[in-house]
């Protein structure tokens, strides 16, 4: 069986990944496409992802692939996270995983409905989702206080986990919208405030064209393992959240093929994609808290050492913002109130990486400006760093 080393690996993560100097990219959907999907879970995130691996940096390039030429979308999609995938994307992260999850939320709402004993059902659900979406294209966009003041019904309380120790008292607004976004029927416009802001403004979209979701995970799997193979089964499943039928299915259909890991485990590459990469020059990234190279795999070894996770990680499994060097997480960063980056090692990387970091320090402060960056997900690395 064909070997493909840690080495090669971190090699590979860094021309595909875009991180090298020499490979970043001129757009925001090329970047969205190198990595599959962004995290979008932190609205900041999409941002700091994609401005990393840029050749001319600046919010107001992602600004417009999101909100002008909408050639960047957000699917609530793999794992039941929020990712930004490009429009090209977009049909088969669709429908190979955002239809289930749409399908999931909508069950779970009307579960919450039918617990509650008002005598709410699918119909009163179908009424209100008529009814914000008359709202929402007479209005053009709206916040969900806009909406939940034009449509009364957005307006009702539900009890949900009545009897349990979770019980608690909920307005259906949210979950309503989330519903709606779910289904691709609405979608986030510009926030109110910055770039950095989750307070999201919403408008009327349309559906993307249903398609064979077998097919769409076929697609997907191919689009990953370009971007993240070599990688195991069991980083396939954990990426995508399918089942091991669904991701076993997938690779044998684009005809992946096997490649022993330096771990010992099986790996699996996209067909034909055996060629040895040279290794590009010297780089350093500041990437953020859950960027697609820290979050693209199940087991990271190859790339994160194990004694860094304690301070990376927060308690839920997040990671957040790191430092990076020729292909390794060598340590983690923070932005303090005054503006100014600042890092701790955790690995010894000598002179010409310390100096590299600290250009890249600068090339970050320089494009943010006065926007001042809090992880939604707080680390105790983080956490110390802003003390």
């Amino acid at each position: 069986m064909h070997r493909i080393d840690d080495e090669q690996r971190r090699i590979r993560l860094s021309r595909r990944h875009l991180l090298a100097p020499s490979v970043r990219a001129t757009s925001a959907v090329e970047v969205a496409d190198a990595v599959v999907a962004l995290h979008a879970t932190d609205a900041a995130t999409v941002f700091l992802s994609v401005c990393a691996r840029l050749t001319d940096p600046g919010a107001g390039a992602v600004e417009r692939a999101l909100y002008e030429d909408v050639s960047l979308v957000r699917l609530l999609s793999m794992r039941n996270t929020l990712f930004t995938v490009s429009a090209e994307a977009a049909p088969a992260v669709d429908a190979s995983s955002a239809r289930t999850v749409a399908a999931k939320e909508r069950q779970k709402l009307l579960k919450h409905l039918r617990e509650d004993g008002k005598g709410l059902d699918e119909q009163w659900l179908a009424d209100t989702e008529r009814q914000t979406l008359t709202a929402l294209t007479t209005r053009g966009r709206a916040t969900g206080s806009e909406l939940s003041a034009a449509v009364p019904a957005l307006r009702t309380k539900i009890t949900i986990f009545p009897g349990t120790k979770q019980e608690a008292v909920q307005g259906v607004a949210t979950r309503v919208i989330r519903v709606l976004a779910a289904d691709g029927r609405i979608r986030r416009d510009r926030p109110r405030g910055s770039w950095t802001s989750s307070q999201f403004r919403w408008t009327a979209a349309e559906p993307w064209p249903a398609s064979d979701p077998a097919g769409a995970r076929a697609e997907v799997a191919r689009l990953w393992l370009h971007s993240y193979g070599p990688a195991t089964e069991r980083d396939l499943k954990w990426w995508t959240g399918w089942g091991v039928r669904e991701t076993r299915a997938a690779l044998a259909s684009i005809g992946a093929e096997e490649v022993l890991l330096d771990s010992g485990a099986v790996g699996w590459i996209a067909p034909g994609d055996l060629a040895a990469e040279p290794a590009p020059e010297p780089w350093a990234a500041l990437l953020p808290g859950l960027d697609p190279s820290a979050m693209g795999w199940a087991d990271r070894d190859f790339h994160l050492p194990a004694d860094h996770r304690a301070a990376l990680f927060d308690r839920a499994g997040n990671i957040g913002p790191t430092v990076w060097w020729n292909g390794r997480i060598v340590g983690g960063w923070a932005q303090r109130a005054g503006g100014e980056p600042v890092w701790r090692l955790l690995s010894d990387v000598g002179q010409e990486a310390s100096q590299l970091i600290e250009a890249e320090a600068g090339r970050l402060s320089a494009w943010v400006g006065d926007v001042r960056i809090t992880p939604r997900f707080r680390t105790p690395l983080e956490r110390e760093l802003t003390a």
